[in-house]
């Protein structure tokens, strides 16, 4: 009998809805909230009120389009978290009310688990990575390093202490005076730029873990300083600041990266998180590849984003193993491995 499991995702401003059949993809829809970027980045409470509107909408689709009847589903998984605790609560509510009403089992997944174990959907090439592996989620919200033994046994191993990479993109991007999200944008930019024309510092951190706000505070007395004298400078340097920036922030991540498969002994590094879509951070792990003696792993660009069917897909492992959870377990604003 085939395994019919629906995904739910809504820990930040995108809410989502898929519906997977045995690890493929039946459906995978994205309901986008546009009035962030009137803001310049996300605001919870307009996050969680645009949650309660689409969610309803975006579950029936998912369903439909998947041509199943929702009484043929086996089990709802959902994004516990991490995430902005009010747009979780949305996610939560939802399926905890959807399985009693349907009276199937509730799955619990950890969002960031979710990134690393998108690679092992169907539609994801048949080269999936083996184990172990050393897992980087890389997103607005995370900068992490994981030790990833199997498919629930993943181990912390180096974060970010403070900004996050995505987020220094756009706060970067914001001092440029691109809209938000501005890491797409300087991404663009930076085609067409000199990487080595400005130099900015990398901030020194021990261990396997990341800081990014010396970069973030240096670029921005870079740029007040360069346009005091010239008011036209951003204009006149848009591209080869937006390269010179990313190539700065890709060398910081790489050089961390290398340092944790040297350390574990492990050859192979899997990407998840909207910034492992970065044409940059692929490009500088793709061409060492053979200088380190690693291989790399990037996911398909419609998992690199917050998706259900990422959550779906672990949904799909843990109904496997009868990991069922509890209807009391409450949303987790900060949930660890």
């Amino acid at each position: 009998m085939p395994t019919y499991i629906l995904g739910i995702e809504s820990s930040c401003d995108d809410t989502s809805a898929s519906v997977l059949c045995d690890g493929k993809v039946l459906s995978n829809l994205i309901a986008n909230q546009e009035i962030h970027k009137s803001f310049g980045g996300v605001v919870p409470e307009l996050a969680s009120r645009a949650h309660q509107q689409n969610i309803i909408p975006v579950v029936n689709q998912a369903i439909s389009k998947a041509n199943i009847d929702k009484n043929q589903l086996n089990a709802i998984a959902y994004a516990r978290g991490p995430g902005l605790l009010g747009s979780l609560l949305v996610g939560s509510s939802f399926s905890k009310s959807l399985s009693i009403g349907l009276e199937i089992p509730l799955i619990e997944v950890n969002h960031m688990q979710a990134h690393l174990l998108a690679h092992f959907i169907e539609d994801c090439g048949p080269y999936k990575p083996s184990f172990p592996f050393i897992g980087v989620t890389i997103s607005g919200g995370h900068t992490q390093i994981i030790l990833v033994k199997d498919y629930f046994e993943m181990e912390l191993i180096g974060e970010t202490l403070d900004d996050a990479i995505g987020e220094t993109f756009d706060k970067c991007g914001k001092i440029l005076g691109l809209p938000y999200p501005a890491g797409p944008i300087i991404d663009k930019n930076s085609k067409t730029g000199n990487s080595i024309k400005h130099t900015f510092t990398k901030p020194k951190v021990g261990g396997l873990n990341y800081s990014f706000s010396g970069l973030k505070t240096g670029f921005l007395r870079y740029i007040e300083k360069e346009t005091k004298i010239n008011d036209n400078f951003i204009k006149h340097e848009l591209n080869n600041l937006c390269a010179s920036l990313q190539k700065t922030i890709v060398e910081i991540l790489y050089e961390k990266v290398i340092l944790a498969l040297k350390q574990t002994n492990i050859s192979r590094i899997v990407f998840g998180g909207g910034v492992s879509c970065n044409s940059g951070v692929i490009a500088k792990f793709k061409e060492n590849e053979s200088l380190e003696n690693y291989q790399s792993y990037f996911p398909k660009f419609e998992y690199t984003t917050d998706n259900a069917a990422m959550i779906a897909m672990v949904g799909y492992l843990k109904y496997q193993n009868k990991d069922f959870s509890s209807i009391e377990n409450g949303a987790k604003a900060k949930y660890q491995f």
